[in-house]
């Protein structure tokens, strides 16, 4: 197991109904199928080796003999795979007859799962057959010459590659508290549910949510089958619905209704998995008053292969990709936004705001949240004070974007030139204008913040920070200058995210005048303009020449931050997530500067001034992100060393 994914497969076999050798060798084909596909883990339909519909049949020794046959045939035929398979059989067990999941590899049973929660309403009389798994006496059982585990309380578990996983059937789902819960406290990380759900209307999209949401309470990846079409029988019709979830997010899923078998698979991020779970103080805190032991069952699992790795890895995971969830992920945050920022102003009782205007998106942004939070506050934006400040490196398009912006919003128009001032603070300091270094870069920050805290101490107003959380994650800004505000609204904006929130806004909130400016901001390249232009009148000091591609350190910062990954397995995933765009010597450069700069600006998130957390990262020193300003990073680049 490689980066900590596993190859889990869900599969919906053609049958008929009490043919079990029928069955058997559609099982064993299937299994086949899985194992050329890397599959390491599959898993069947309940009582899919008989069928699920046979009804009083159940009774009938002869398919219950054929069951334990066929068994031990599918048995002879996959002793050289090493899929672990799950399937579903009857079995007669301390005078009763158990609805079981049985767990085979490599020609041995590893354990066999009765169902706990047996149904007896809408069209379901499953009483009338099986008994439930906590009526069992026996904790062994023999089955095809084995002497087996057997019982609710199994676990399966590869100790060497750290995975274990839990069993559950159909119905077991659908209960108050699941098996599945009492699992996954217990350590499994996948679930896998062999179930035979029929269909009517809507409950496709329920059963869906359900599966869903049980991988996202669980945090485990929960793989689900249920029986297909050929199971349809005399009043209820099944549809072959199988899917595989992680963590509430849907990452396969089979078509129903077909009349073929089907087998889906994708892989599971069981490191993702364990590093939530490590994080959520919640997640054990049933286990304390419900202690339930289960017993762990060795399985070694197939070598797993990860230059075949075929889950959708996002390159741009700030930014949904369907446009309709992009709309109402820009709808929220701008709401966020406006609505933090209308409760400091009414909790200060201070009716200005001031902020410095570039013409650039981070600025663009911050005015925009605002001129809302104004608006809904019935505040005249007369009292938005917009100070655009002219340095050394300004260009006509950003200052005539930045003049432009400001005029149509109607706000106070302010225009201050910075150069006289920071000469003559050069000159106060000994430092010879034509060294552009770090000194000639910041003096212009601090001399912009200086005059927008001035004029908000003059004028009673709230000085609004403009930098995002990726500027943030980087340390690009310059301490007690633009790192500094009395309030901070786009703090926990990445980047990438940015300019879909000034298009949107553009596109839903703001007139035809304004729109058109925002078009313009969104066409410029990204710069801190401290830097003379070129010869032409030019930006000359474009930002991602110099610190990288923004959408790669979000990239980085989503994975690191959020999961916890390692710079190996986000320099693989950032392969294929961009699928050749950046090389991997491109990927492993900027991923050591992200690294270095992380860990050497912690400094500067340490002191950061209040601002909205609007996602799942925020670097806020006070809730988000404790982290100590002289961490050293050495194990981080141990790790690249090695790429």
């Amino acid at each position: 197991m490689k980066y900590g994914f596993i190859r889990v497969g869900a599969a919906v076999p053609q049958l008929k109904v009490g043919d079990c050798r029928y069955n058997s060798d559609q099982i064993i084909g299937l299994i086949g199928r899985a194992e050329k596909e890397g599959v390491q883990i599959l898993v069947f339909p309940e009582l899919s080796i008989t069928g699920y519909t046979c009804g009083d049949l159940f009774h009938q020794e002869a398919l219950l003999e054929d069951a334990r046959t066929q068994l031990g045939r599918i048995l002879s035929s996959t002793k050289d795979t090493g899929v672990v398979s799950l399937l579903g059989m009857p079995l007669s067990i301390d005078n009763q007859l158990l609805n079981c999941a049985i767990a085979i590899q490599k020609g041995r049973i590893l354990g066999v799962v009765p169902k706990t929660f047996v149904p007896n309403y809408n069209g379901f009389c499953e009483q009338r057959w099986f008994a439930s798994g906590k009526n069992a006496v026996i904790n062994t059982v023999l089955l095809c010459g084995q002497e087996i585990p057997f019982g609710n309380d199994l676990l399966f578990e590869d100790a060497r590659e750290n995975i274990c996983f839990g069993v559950e059937l159909c119905e077991d789902l659908w209960a108050p508290v699941s098996p599945s819960a009492f699992q996954a406290m217990a350590g499994a990380s996948i679930i896998f549910n062999l179930s035979a759900s029929y269909e009517i209307i809507g409950k496709s999209e329920y059963r869906k949510e359900l599966v869903r949401q049980q991988s996202a309470k669980c945090l485990v990846g929960y793989v689900y089958t249920s029986s297909g079409v050929n199971e349809s029988t005399t009043d209820v019709v099944f549809g072959g619905h199988a899917m595989i979830c992680e963590d509430g997010t849907l990452l396969a899923e089979s078509k129903r209704f077909e009349s073929d078998d089907q087998l889906i698979f994708s892989d599971i991020d069981s490191q993702r998995l364990m590093n939530d779970r490590r994080k959520n103080t919640s997640f054990m805190e049933l286990w304390k008053d419900n202690v339930k032991s289960f017993r762990k069952v060795r399985a070694e699992l197939s070598k797993y292969k990860t230059e075949g790795l075929i889950r959708y890895v996002d390159p741009h995971p700030f930014v949904p990709s369907n446009e309709k969830s992009l709309d109402e992920r820009c709808r929220e945050i701008f709401s966020i936004q406006t609505a933090a920022l209308e409760k400091r102003i009414k909790h200060t009782g201070l009716n200005h705001a001031v902020i410095g205007i570039s013409g650039g998106l981070d600025s663009t942004l911050a005015l925009l949240v605002i001129a809302k939070a104004f608006d809904n506050l019935g505040i005249s934006r007369k009292n938005i004070i917009a100070i655009t400040m002219p340095g050394f490196g300004t260009t006509d398009i950003t200052y005539t974007n930045a003049m432009e912006l400001m005029e149509s919003m109607k706000v106070d128009i302010r225009e201050i030139d910075i150069k006289n001032a920071c000469i003559q603070h050069f000159k106060d300091i000994g430092h010879d204008p034509a060294i552009h270094d770090v000194t000639y870069e910041n003096v212009q920050a601090r001399e912009r913040t200086q005059i927008l805290m001035d004029i908000a101490n003059k004028e009673g107003g709230l000085v609004i920070g403009t930098g995002d959380l990726s500027e943030l994650a980087l340390g690009w800004c310059t301490y007690n200058g633009d790192h500094m505000s009395m309030y901070s609204v786009n703090c926990s904006v990445p980047k990438t995210l940015v300019g879909h929130l000034v298009r949107w806004i553009a596109d839903n909130v703001v007139d035809e005048r304004s729109r058109d400016v925002l078009i313009k901001i969104l066409n410029t390249p990204i710069s801190p303009e401290l830097l003379p232009p070129d010869e032409k009148g030019n930006i000359k000091q474009k930002t991602e020449d110099i610190i990288g591609p923004y959408e790669l350190h979000d990239f980085f910062m989503y994975h690191m931050l959020r999961y916890g990954a390692t710079p190996k397995k986000i320099a693989f995933l950032a392969e294929k997530a961009f699928g050749g765009k950046y090389s991997k010597d491109i990927i492993k450069k900027w991923l050591k500067v992200f690294i270095k700069r992380f860990f050497s600006q912690q400094f500067k998130r340490s002191c950061l001034p209040n601002g909205p957390k609007v996602g799942t990262i925020s670097l806020s020193p006070r809730g988000d992100w404790f982290m100590p300003s002289d961490a050293v990073a050495s194990s981080w680049f141990s790790e690249l060393d090695d790429l």
